[in-house]
């Protein structure tokens, strides 16, 4: 079994935030899982070389989703470094903290790619009981801060707050910006 507690997530508010994929009511067959219930996986390729994975977040039909960005592994950290090598783009080994530090990273390790688009997470329909997510523990102290990666979006969705990470996670993707 694989198990990861999501560290780091990105949020995307659907048809008017200019970095979504659903950006002004675009829906393609690539981005139909956005437009599902609040739970279902949205797997992509990006880059011609990446698979990341959102969460639906809003009621069906509206296409609003948070991107996991990382994972600190719990469980099956020897199977997600043998996942992640065994994909032609990682060419070397990391320390186990940072084996899913990154959505790319994150989907290598978990096995994740676009067969798991459209699984439901909270009810594990779809594929059975392989892919599911389940509550923490909790409560952290949260970390927010702006996207990455997103210039193209323009303001003020580059500098929006709509990235959110655990303080002190070894496996965040990236450091958050130092508050002023």
């Amino acid at each position: 079994m694989l198990r990861g507690r999501i560290v780091e997530t990105e949020a995307y508010a659907g048809v008017e935030d200019a970095a979504s994929h659903s950006f002004g009511g675009r829906r393609t067959a690539r981005n139909e899982s956005m437009y599902a219930r609040a739970g279902t996986a949205y797997v992509y390729f990006t880059y011609g070389m990446h698979w990341c994975m959102n969460v639906s977040c809003a009621n069906e039909g509206d296409p609003q989703a948070v991107l996991l960005r990382a994972i600190e592994p719990i469980e099956g950290v020897e199977r997600m470094e043998s996942l992640r090598l065994s994909n032609a783009k990682a060419a070397r080994t990391l320390a186990e903290a940072k084996i899913g530090a990154g959505p790319a990273r994150l989907c290598a390790a978990m096995g994740l790619d676009r067969a798991w688009d459209g699984v439901d997470l909270l009810t594990r329909a779809k594929r059975g009981e392989d892919l599911w997510l389940e509550p923490g523990d909790g409560p952290d102290e949260v970390l927010v801060g702006p996207r990455i990666g997103i210039d193209r979006a323009g303001e003020p969705w580059v500098s929006a707050p709509l990235r959110f990470g655990v303080e002190g996670s070894a496996s965040l993707s990236k450091p958050f910006p130092r508050a002023v």
